[in-house]
């Protein structure tokens, strides 16, 4: 039957009637989607709203935010070579791994662990963190670390940047291991039958392929190491000028009561945030990542 035949019940065409039944689908589709868009954007109309100019000044100028911003930037930094440096190799296993078939069970397994990071509260893993160092090899190496570097893990620096590295390597495991599935094993093999060893394979062809999943993990890490509150708050402590971040100077700033310097330096992660994802979105898209290859 034609798309032009008249239905026998409503008098009318298919096409017409496709039309006319789309439309309220369609329109309940952009309704929900359309509120939850405009509760994000009504709260971040409402944080530039309950601010001003002067108090993200003030905040700018108080010695404590700009020792925050600046551990902030520093230990977000190095968390994401670390977690860049384990997940690269890590995902690239992870994908390998999947495509031999074989120890399926142990994989799973592996893969699930590496996603505990990801659904576990962070209070909590801030907790687990605070008990692996009390117990004997953790002692050892706080020890060892005090002996070496002048200064302990638990409640110090060391131990912030360790609470990020927990939960951002986690989300650049999975983004490098979506990268490397992503990839064409092809050339890696070309490689190899050209008398290539497996690390030289890896280094030449893959790594190269696979940067802009690198510049993507390396973003999310950084964005996700930025925005850490539970852990660093039960690993490292809320102290101010020694283990103060961004996400703890809100919450110092809301205990007592100082709401507009909370606001600001929230402000201040906002920006940061969408600096983060325009980089994501421009350089490690899923379109990009197939003209890389």
């Amino acid at each position: 039957m034609s798309e032009a035949a008249v239905d026998s019940t409503s008098g009318q065409s298919p096409a017409n009637l496709r039309a006319r039944s789309d439309a309220p689908f369609l329109i309940s589709l952009g309704v929900i989607g359309g509120l939850y868009l405009l509760l994000i954007v009504a709260m971040l109309v409402a944080d530039a709203s309950f601010t001003s100019p002067g108090h993200l000044l003030e905040a700018l100028q108080s010695e404590p935010i700009q020792y925050a911003i600046w551990l902030s930037l520093i230990s977000c930094s190095i968390t994401t070579i670390l977690s860049v440096w384990v997940a690269v190799p890590t995902g690239y296993l992870l994908s390998r791994w999947q495509r031999d078939g074989r120890w399926s069970g142990v994989r799973h397994v592996i893969d699930a662990t590496l996603d505990i990071p990801i659904v576990l509260p962070p209070l909590v893993i801030g907790l687990s963190l605070l008990i692996l160092f009390q117990t004997f090899p953790g002692r050892w190496i706080e020890r060892q670390t005090q002996h070496w570097l002048g200064t302990p893990i638990t409640y110090a620096i060391p131990s912030v940047i360790l609470a990020q590295f927990a939960v951002a390597a986690a989300f650049a495991v999975r983004t490098m291991r979506v990268t490397f599935d992503q990839l064409n094993p092809r050339s890696e093999q070309v490689a190899l039958t050209l008398g290539c060893s497996r690390s030289q394979a890896f280094f030449m062809v893959v790594l190269p392929e696979a940067r802009r999943g690198m510049l993507t993990a390396g973003t999310l890490a950084w964005a996700r190491s930025l925005g850490e509150f539970g852990p660093i708050l039960v690993f490292s402590g809320a102290t101010r000028m020694r283990t103060e971040v961004l996400p703890t100077t809100v919450f110092l700033e809301l205990s007592v009561g100082r709401i507009e310097a909370a606001v600001a330096v929230s402000l201040l992660m906002v920006a940061c945030a969408l600096i983060v994802l325009v980089i994501v979105r421009v350089f490690g898209s899923a379109d990009a990542f197939g003209k890389g290859v």
